[in-house]
């Protein structure tokens, strides 16, 4: 009954850890032509996402089938992996939205750039957004009741009814709601419309300059570096926008209706686990996105794929000679 699950749990998970380790490595190392401050939002985004899956799909969800009365799923345990998920998810989220803003920065904001788009800058905002983040999902903890209680050991874990009916855990999801993912939404949607505002004002503005000036028809260096900076900023945050819309519109479901979600039907449970999935795929997307847009990152990438290869040739050869 649960086998199509497991096996598409347990690819995700190798193809999630895989993908996002790569990242991590490659940019870490410098060498794909980024600044400081848009290498470290995409090391820490890969970095939330990994811690994405190893908790929600490596420590829940996965060992729900292989080992269903663990001590991971004493309810102690597996509440304490659920607030770390929940924080996980949340600076994912929100890693993206400051490097949305970052890029903002950079492209609009050209006498702020070079004070904000810093290293510094960047590792004082995503060090001060995951304190916060991991702060607002203490209160979750409250939230959970064991479903079993044998022997007085309490077993596994299950939202509380009351979360969805008292009216300080109604505010509170609505507010955990807002703040992931309906802000970052709106934000990320609004950054990019005034970037792309702003880029069509600046090319306009630069093409007549240059045509003035020089009456030069080739390309612009400042406009290409611009275009590209672009492309990656708008492939990362519409492939997040994508793959968290399922989830987005069963929370506004739930949230308008005011069905609880355990008690769902059959067609309604499989449409949460479909936006569950999305959700997940959208841990391991940046990588692709990096591959797809960046070429000094797919050179690093080739680079790390035949270091292994060449480094087993030269040993034997050096065996042979």
């Amino acid at each position: 009954m649960h086998l199509p699950t497991q096996i598409i749990d347990r690819l995700f998970s190798i193809l999630l850890i895989t993908v996002n380790l790569v990242a991590i490595v490659i940019l870490s190392r410098g060498k794909c032509g980024l600044s400081t401050s848009t290498t470290r939002y995409l090391v820490a985004m890969a970095a939330a996402d990994l811690l994405v899956v190893i908790t929600e799909v490596i420590l829940y969800r996965i060992s729900c089938y292989y080992f269903p009365w663990s001590l991971l799923h004493i309810t102690p345990v597996c509440t304490v992996m659920y607030v770390l998920a929940r924080a996980a998810t949340d600076c994912s989220v929100w890693f993206t939205v400051t490097f949305t803003f970052d890029r903002f920065v950079a492209v609009c904001w050209q006498k702020l750039k070079t004070k904000y788009c810093t290293g510094r800058t960047a590792a004082v905002v995503l060090a001060t957004s995951c304190i916060l983040l991991c702060s607002k999902t203490i209160p979750f903890y409250f939230t959970i009741e064991p479903v079993y209680i044998i022997d007085n050991v309490h077993w596994y874990c299950s939202t509380m009814p009351a979360y969805f009916t008292e009216p300080v855990w109604v505010g509170f999801d609505w507010f955990d709601t807002v703040l992931n993912p309906l802000l970052p939404f709106a934000v990320i949607l609004l950054l990019n419309a005034l970037t792309v505002r702003h880029i069509l004002v600046a090319s306009r503005v630069r093409k007549g300059l240059r045509c003035e000036s020089k009456g030069e028809k080739g390309s612009d260096p400042e406009m290409e570096s611009r275009r590209k900076s672009v492309i990656l900023l708008f492939t990362i945050s519409g492939s997040f926008i994508l793959l968290w819309l399922v989830y987005v519109i069963d929370l506004f479901y739930y949230s308008i209706t005011g069905i609880i979600p355990s008690d769902y039907s059959d067609s309604l449970y499989q449409f949460t686990q479909v936006g569950f999935i999305l959700q997940n795929i959208s841990c391991c997307t940046n990588t692709f996105i990096y591959g797809v847009t960046q070429s000094k990152f797919r050179e690093q990438l080739k680079s790390a794929v035949k270091y292994p290869v060449t480094s087993i040739l030269q040993l034997i050869n050096k065996q042979n000679d």
